[in-house]
């Protein structure tokens, strides 16, 4: 067996398996999102947990989705030694790939840049869709449960909202340490809950080694994936001659 034909076999192999990561996925993120209830049954005593799966059921459709079109990219790619589509596969992970450096690059130089833009998306949603939007209040609700936090900021995110309006002046329950309501301005003041965005920094920075690892792993793979398939894109006229 040749280089080629090995490199080629391997391809086949390895793109076969994110096709199924993929499916898998998407099938999942399907059920959960469709029909929660049922997974929540399944699940049987971890349905309490389960909750936090049935929140993601889209984001999982996006990356099997995403994952599925890679895999048979690069299985058709190879296997039916197609320069078009070995290109097209080479051209997704290497947009993936610049998209991801740079998004490192402005997350660690600009970092107050990106909190920036965040608060500029996260405040008018709070101020005007949260508890009238099912979606925006479910993600917040489970967001501030779950990191035991309270708006984007602090409590100010809510002062002068919609929520606080047609709650007799009273915030989320999150943003006081007695977390019941009323919970009024002045108690979310004495209360001091941490903003969710200085929250999500402080767990990132404390788990730094291990996102850094995840981040150099999926790095490594996209680098030697795109080495293959531009191994393959340019021994292809040797191939046919």
């Amino acid at each position: 067996m040749g280089c080629f034909t090995f490199v080629k076999l391997m391809t086949v192999l390895f793109n076969l398996l994110i096709c199924l990561g993929g499916l898998t996925l998407l099938a999942t993120g399907i059920w959960v999102s469709v029909d929660g209830g049922s997974f929540l049954r399944l699940l049987g005593p971890f349905s309490g947990q389960g909750m936090q799966f049935v929140n993601v059921g889209f984001l999982c459709i996006a990356i099997g989705a995403v994952l599925l079109l890679l895999g048979l990219l690069g299985c058709c790619g190879a296997h039916k030694e197609s320069k078009c589509l070995l290109l097209t596969f080479f051209s997704i992970i290497l947009i993936i790939f610049i998209t991801e450096v740079a998004a490192g690059v402005v997350a660690l130089a600009y970092s107050s840049f990106a909190e920036g833009i965040l608060k500029a998306w996260a405040t008018p949603a709070l101020q005007t869709d949260y508890g009238s939007d099912p979606v925006v209040t479910k993600i917040w609700n489970t967001t501030m449960t779950e990191l035991e936090c309270c708006g984007f900021t602090n409590y100010t995110d809510f002062v002068g909202s919609k929520f606080e309006k047609e709650n007799g002046g009273n915030l989320p329950p999150g943003c006081c340490w007695t977390n019941s309501t009323p919970c009024s301005p002045d108690e979310a003041e004495r209360s001091a809950v941490q903003g969710c965005f200085k929250h999500i920094l402080e767990t990132l920075k404390e788990h730094a080694n291990i996102v850094g690892g995840i981040a150099a792993g999926i790095g490594v793979f996209e680098i030697a994936a795109m080495i293959v398939s531009m191994y393959l894109y340019c021994h292809l006229d040797t191939r046919i001659s």
